[in-house]
């Protein structure tokens, strides 16, 4: 175990998250996600996994580390049930409750139909499987900036 470091997170997924950088996007998918298909395109090449927690819990987690891009352009996508983009499912107001909770924003999602989310999986760093059995569970999520600790940066300036 580490301090501070979301349990759900193991070291396969910490490795991931921290080897991205700025603008760089994961897939937080549902289990009912062609996973192992489209995250053969991704950047890493084979699928991860956050096993048996919603994707709610997962999405907590991995906000808990890593920052959401700047709120001047979309960075959360949400895969849309075809021609119902207006309609959230509980599974979807649930991240969007998470994003809330990382932000301290409202941070609306942008939708994505099936087909063009699984195309934009494809060019995304990673893919994370969660245990979410509900359909409609899979976000996409851009990457934003950790700021220089002012004590770190003058260490390093000084």
């Amino acid at each position: 175990m580490l301090k501070n470091i979301d349990p759900a997170l193991n070291a396969d997924v910490l490795h991931a998250l921290r080897s991205m950088g700025h603008g760089d996007r994961i897939a937080i998918v549902d289990a009912n996600f062609p996973a192992d298909t489209i995250a053969r395109h991704t950047r890493l090449g084979l699928p991860l996994h956050i096993a048996n927690v919603s994707a709610a819990r997962a999405v907590r987690a991995i906000l808990s580390v890593m920052p959401l891009d700047t709120p001047l352009q979309p960075s959360a996508a949400r895969l849309t049930p075809d021609g119902e983009a207006g309609e959230l499912p509980a599974v979807q107001r649930e991240v969007q409750a998470e994003l809330v909770r990382a932000d301290g924003i409202l941070s609306k999602m942008y939708a994505i139909e099936r087909f063009a989310f699984h195309e934009e999986a494809k060019r995304a760093y990673c893919i994370i499987v969660t245990g979410e059995a509900r359909r409609f569970g899979s976000f996409l999520f851009t990457k934003g900036v950790v700021p220089p600790a002012s004590h770190w940066h003058e260490a390093v300036a000084g």
